[in-house]
């Protein structure tokens, strides 16, 4: 990548902010590091293969830091895991064309930012958590899996909503779960990169690009367990995935598919 300098350390500090405010509330940032690369990157391959980079360095920290204060529960979170890994490096793993990729990943946010504004419209300060039967946790995981691997980011942004939704537990362990769930997708779905021959990442940009989001990254996940993220921060953060998705699917995928 050849970058004018300002333009790169701009690039750094849309990183910055995306990593903070995404990992206040237990994400990644990825889906956003998406839309920005497509600004600066023409290579498809090195967009995916970046963005997944940086969400991991994001959550690594987060990861840490929540272990550390106790929310990490290994066994509690082994059911979405379980199903999630293989199914996120299947996903990967698929070629899927352009156009085809920035449309399924469009629709998915923008689906996703609605329902993040609407649990965080309806959610309580006191939170009844209720029981479901394990191979719900199993479905769940393997189908945001899935999905996650395909469109090239952790899926936290996914199961988050949907989770706090359905009350499987307080805000802070669905988030610190969210992490984790980004963390191992991220993994797996590096590896489905490299199994399909499409990892690709520049040098030495990306070097500069990861400390970007470590940084913010430890700033916006010391908010949410110092102070559970408000409504404000996660309204925000809604409302970004909204703008991410909307610009991805007409500019990144609807374009592509008329003009191609």
């Amino acid at each position: 990548m050849s970058l004018a300098s300002g333009d790169f350390i701009l690039l750094l500090f849309s990183f910055f902010i995306v990593a903070t405010l995404y990992s206040a509330v237990g994400f990644g940032g990825g889906s956003s590091y998406l839309a920005i690369l497509t600004l600066v990157l023409t290579s498809f391959f090195a967009i995916r293969s970046t963005a997944l980079l940086c969400n991991l360095t994001v959550v690594l920290g987060s990861c840490f830091l929540f272990y550390k204060n106790g929310h990490l529960h290994f066994r509690k979170f082994l059911p979405f895991i379980v199903t999630s890994i293989p199914l996120a490096f299947l996903g990967a793993s698929f070629r899927l064309q352009e156009h085809v990729f920035f449309i399924l990943l469009g629709s998915s946010l923008i689906i996703s930012a609605v329902a993040l504004v609407y649990q965080t419209l309806r959610l309580k300060p006191k939170v009844s958590i209720k029981k479901y039967p394990g191979y719900v946790s199993y479905i769940l995981g393997g189908g945001i899996g899935l999905l996650s691997g395909l469109v090239g980011i952790g899926g936290g942004i996914f199961l988050a909503p949907v989770l706090n939704h359905m009350k499987w537990d307080k805000p802070i362990e669905i988030a610190a779960l969210a992490s984790f769930f980004i963390l191992v997708n991220s993994v797996s779905g590096i590896g489905g990169l490299f199994l399909s021959n499409s990892f690709e990442v520049f040098w030495p940009g990306i070097l500069g690009l990861l400390f970007a989001v470590l940084l913010g990254g430890q700033i916006g996940v010391r908010l949410s367990i110092g102070k559970l993220s408000s409504k404000r921060i996660k309204l925000l953060t809604a409302f970004l995935v909204l703008f991410v998705g909307i610009r991805v699917l007409l500019k990144n995928g609807l374009e592509l598919t008329i003009f191609s």
